[in-house]
């Protein structure tokens, strides 16, 4: 074998067992998450309902707001608080929301976009009334009955950060496309951080359903445009010492747009998001977790770097397609071998998923358009490689309320 070979063996063989690790992460949430109880781990007697107040960022968003207001106010009890930041909006968004009952800031500054500046705003308005607990909700979303009440007594009994279970249908009458992103959405947003949650551990931050101690949310850094806020937020208060914790109590939904092109968008910029966030905090977090010894924190990063489900099956077998050229070349058959076992590892954990959590939403034969679905985000993927989308851009929402 020649020096050429060998070195393209190590090189195939580091990323092998680099493309591995988040394929048996992801398989050992999911698995994890098989025998979780079916309402989570929380045990023992709850403290009182603290006061809290309902912090909802919004964007151009009149013509749903006052059915997800609709949802909220029934939950608040003396001394709670609703307050929407109409942030940048071109339209009625201030108006209906104040018509729907919700107490409203508007802040303009077209230099500074984004969901970040527009919670920074928002906790500043409030720090004339100190609530204990702060509750983010997205303005396109519904909040089950009793969701905030579970959420902001679970903050204030662990004086952490709480993450709703957040889910995205797939709007009446979606095509094959959208369902299997529904399906992806509940294996990375339902399935793995109840898994992490029956392992004891920390989950991501999710963008909505976010409950905050007022003290650690009023001093984080919130003020700035990144693609996914939430999930940095999150890496930040964790390295901080407060890792956020799951709750699947408490239930917050949304629908996917309808349009191909809005949803197209949203996925970009959730992907590409996610991926540059695991080029940047990845190595990061990881130094410092072994450095520092805390099992949550690495817990953490090892979550963070597994990429969206697509994104996974595509690199581990386009992997697996190279470590066969170099088996043929001469080469050795072990990153062969590790990379079938981390395609293997995806493919069960996908099917096990499916089967607890996916069967109302596609059928065991439409998952076999699975490769398909992925085949079809290389454009994507690609886009990412040449320019990578960096700007905070507004999902376009379907008219009228979800």
């Amino acid at each position: 074998m020649s020096i050429a070979l060998q070195l393209a063996g190590l090189a195939l063989l580091v990323l092998a067992i680099a493309l591995a690790i988040p394929a048996l992460v992801l398989f050992v949430e999911i698995v994890a998450a098989l025998f979780a109880r079916p309402h989570g781990e929380q045990e023992g007697t709850a403290p009182a309902r603290p006061r809290f107040a309902v912090l909802m960022p919004a964007h151009d968003e009149a013509a749903g707001i006052a059915a997800s207001i609709a949802t909220i106010l029934p939950q608040l009890h003396s001394g709670d608080r609703l307050l929407v930041v109409a942030d940048n909006c071109s339209d009625a968004t201030a108006a209906a929301a104040r018509g729907a009952g919700a107490e409203v800031v508007e802040r303009h500054d077209l230099s500074h976009r984004g969901k970040g500046y527009a919670l920074d705003f928002g906790v500043r308005a409030l720090e004339g009334d100190c609530p204990p607990v702060v509750i983010v909700v997205d303005a396109d979303c519904s909040v089950d009955a009793q969701a905030l009440h579970r959420l902001a007594t679970r903050c204030a009994e662990v004086g952490r950060p709480v993450q709703a279970l957040y889910l995205m249908h797939a709007p009446p009458g979606a095509g094959l496309r959208l369902r299997i992103a529904a399906f992806a959405w509940i294996v990375k947003n339902r399935a793995r951080p109840l898994g992490l949650l029956r392992l004891r551990l920390p989950c991501q931050l999710m963008g909505t359903g976010m409950a905050f101690p007022w003290e650690l949310l009023r001093s984080a850094a919130l003020a700035s445009g990144h693609l996914v806020e939430d999930m940095q937020l999150g890496i930040d208060l964790a390295m901080a010492g407060a890792a956020p914790l799951f709750c699947p109590q408490a239930c917050v939904t949304s629908v996917f747009p309808s349009q191909a092109d809005a949803a197209a968008a949203q996925r970009t910029r959730w992907e590409h998001g996610h991926l540059s966030v695991i080029a940047s905090a990845g190595p990061r977090l990881l130094w410092r977790a072994l450095v520092q010894r805390r099992m949550s924190l690495l817990a953490l990063v090892l979550d963070l770097c597994v990429p969206p489900l697509a994104s996974l099956v595509l690199l581990t077998g386009g992997f697996a397609v190279l470590a066969w050229v170099l088996l043929l070349a001469g080469g050795s058959a072990l990153p062969l071998w590790i990379a079938l076992c981390a395609l293997a590892a995806v493919a069960l954990g996908v099917l096990l998923a499916w089967r607890a959590h996916g069967r109302q939403i596609v059928s065991l034969g439409e998952l076999l358009a699975v490769p398909a679905y992925v085949l079809a985000k290389v454009p994507m993927y690609a886009r990412l490689l040449r320019k990578r989308q960096v700007d905070w851009v507004r999902t376009k929402r379907d008219r009228g309320p979800d």
